[in-house]
């Protein structure tokens, strides 16, 4: 059967509030204090893949309730990548649906394990949110490029290190969605701290490259929940970093200062904890880091300024 003879799936779209990571915000504008993350759902007559989870226990039982309303059977949930804030409700999630299977590339699943070090996990993520970070549930590492949802070719695109190292998005070609996961932020401040003067030009042509695609829909990682998911964004993620590199280029040289691309090497968790005072995590490439007895070779079983209108900011998520 070609996919011409499918009935075409449909999407939804729910997104939830949280504090921000950084609490010692100086007095400005109310929305800098919170975040808030996407998780889309696809689904057809009877089966369904979601895309991406939240970070607290709270939000991601409301996640369950809300996908259980559609009534479908959860085939697949797939993380666009390892930061904790779209992985940590995987255990709850497939605890309501224990049929289902998680899924990343197995770079993402690699690098999920720097949420569980006790730094991270204790020293960060607890103190910041007491009680609610989920125990960390992993994917399988998927070894395609590819899966199907009741016969609908879903499409894994790498984009690099966007706001994080290995960055994907997943593509839908029968909706022309594009679900953009951490590489598009819709009127939400982009995450920069992992970031460079290069990264940040990366990163902007990695969602130029998803607007080639021509998407009817682009679903940001992160986005204000009252927003359509509007394919615009995507250029408009591009434009804002590049205005990031703008005015750091103009206040380097204005203040005598070198960019952050010109640094001498260092590690990024010495970077991360200088910009946001998080504890030391390591983000850079981290070759042949798994996560030991977690990630598990899988093959399918059928065949990620504000983005918008401001300006991109340091502030991490």
């Amino acid at each position: 059967m070609s996919n011409a003879d499918l009935a075409a799936p449909s999407y939804a779209v729910k997104a939830a509030k949280r504090q921000g990571v950084t609490r010692d915000l100086p007095y400005g504008p109310e929305d800098l204090l919170w975040v808030a993350n996407s998780a889309t759902l696809i689904y057809g007559a009877r089966d369904a893949v979601l895309v991406d989870t939240f970070t607290t226990i709270d939000q991601n039982a409301e996640l369950v309730d809300w996908v259980k309303s559609f009534d479908r059977n959860l085939n697949y949930i797939y993380v666009t990548h390892g930061h904790g804030d779209h992985v940590f409700g995987i255990g709850q999630v497939l605890e309501a649906f224990p049929a289902a299977v998680a899924i990343g590339t197995a770079e993402s699943v690699a690098d999920i394990a720097d949420n569980d070090q006790p730094g991270m996990s204790h020293g960060f993520w607890q103190k910041l949110f007491p009680g609610q970070i989920p125990t960390i549930v992993y994917p399988q590492a998927l070894q395609a490029h590819n899966f199907e949802l009741e016969g609908h070719r879903l499409e894994v695109i790498e984009a690099g290190h966007t706001d994080t190292a290995h960055s994907t998005s997943l593509w839908v070609p029968d909706l022309r969605l594009i679900i953009a996961g951490d590489v598009v932020y819709n009127d939400t401040h982009q995450y920069t701290v992992e970031s460079t003067t290069q990264s940040r030009e990366h990163w902007a042509r990695a969602a130029e490259s998803l607007a080639e695609l021509n998407p009817a829909a682009a679903v940001a990682g992160h986005k204000k929940p009252e927003l359509a998911d509007d394919p615009g964004t995507i250029a408009q993620t591009a434009r804002d970093l590049r205005d990031f590199n703008r005015l750091e280029t103009e206040t380097s040289r204005l203040s005598g200062t070198r960019p952050a691309a010109d640094w001498p090497s260092r590690p990024a968790s010495q970077l991360a904890a200088r910009t946001c005072r998080c504890p030391p995590r390591s983000w850079a490439s981290r070759p042949g880091l798994t996560a030991p007895g977690q990630a598990r070779a899988w093959t399918p079983r059928l065949a990620r300024t504000r983005s918008s209108r401001a300006k991109a900011s340091d502030r991490p998520r």
